[in-house]
């Protein structure tokens, strides 16, 4: 009889107790099924050039997802306190990492770098730093181009012929000459070629993703710049640019 016991005592407790292996399933198909990045974004220039380079990786790296909040400027929700804890400059796009801790990255060209680092392991959108250094720092000039000049200059343009309070000529002049100088630039460069980084003709890069959702949306026009012109029509027949393009969806 005290062996009967001890037996059944036995196997209750091996029904009781958890398989080890157990847990390890459970957060491997949780992992598994969670998409690693959240974009905050709305359908601005900057903001679509984050979903382009999103899209193009879920294009592109088998397994990779991501989704997206819609944050509404016109509510300020990018300045609630939550908000700001993300990006403490209250500005789309927004990422956060959910794969690395619930990390955050705002501005951007930073997050299209991040992005790369992490997520585009095969350089499909960028190069290769050790093999490509001149490639790579072609990527970066222009990318900081778009940045630091067409982005802002073509910003303040918008504003001053569409939301000012007040209609000041000069300013409209200044941002429209200076954004059309930016331009002719890119013709500069893309004469004899397809994109902006890259040997030979280029590649479409990072640099290419960050600049042209700006320049699509000239309120000029693009015929005095005819080489940009057939650039941002190239840039837009990539499908999972023009995908990212639509995110998130006007309703």
């Amino acid at each position: 009889m005290m062996m009967i016991n001890r037996l059944l005592r036995k196997e209750l407790i091996q029904q009781l107790r958890p398989a080890r292996h157990q847990p390890r399933l459970f957060y491997s198909t949780m992992s598994t099924a969670q998409k690693p990045i959240l974009l905050y974004t709305l359908g601005t220039p900057n903001g679509v050039a984050a979903s382009i380079y999103l899209e193009e990786l879920k294009a592109a790296v088998q397994g990779f997802d991501y989704d997206y909040q819609k944050i509404d400027i016109s509510k300020n929700t990018q300045k609630e306190p939550w908000f700001i804890k993300l990006n403490p400059n209250g500005r789309i796009p927004t990422i956060v990492d959910k794969a690395r801790k619930d990390f955050p990255v705002f501005e951007t060209s930073a997050i299209l770098l991040y992005l790369a680092q992490h997520y585009d392991k095969e350089y499909k959108f960028w190069f290769n730093p050790e093999t490509e250094p001149n490639e790579y720092s072609d990527m970066l000039q222009w990318l900081f181009f778009a940045h630091g000049g067409i982005g802002p200059m073509q910003g303040q343009l918008g504003h001053f012929t569409r939301a000012a309070p007040e209609d000041i000529p000069y300013a409209k002049k200044r941002y429209l000459d200076e954004t059309k100088r930016l331009y002719g630039v890119l013709e500069i460069r893309l004469k004899d070629r397809d994109y902006l980084a890259g040997a030979g003709r280029g590649k479409y890069s990072l640099a290419d993703i960050k600049t042209f959702p700006w320049v699509r949306l000239a309120s000029f026009g693009l015929d005095e710049f005819p080489l940009v012109k057939a650039w941002v029509e190239r840039s837009e027949k990539h499908s999972a640019s023009a995908a990212g393009l639509q995110i998130p969806p006007k309703v």
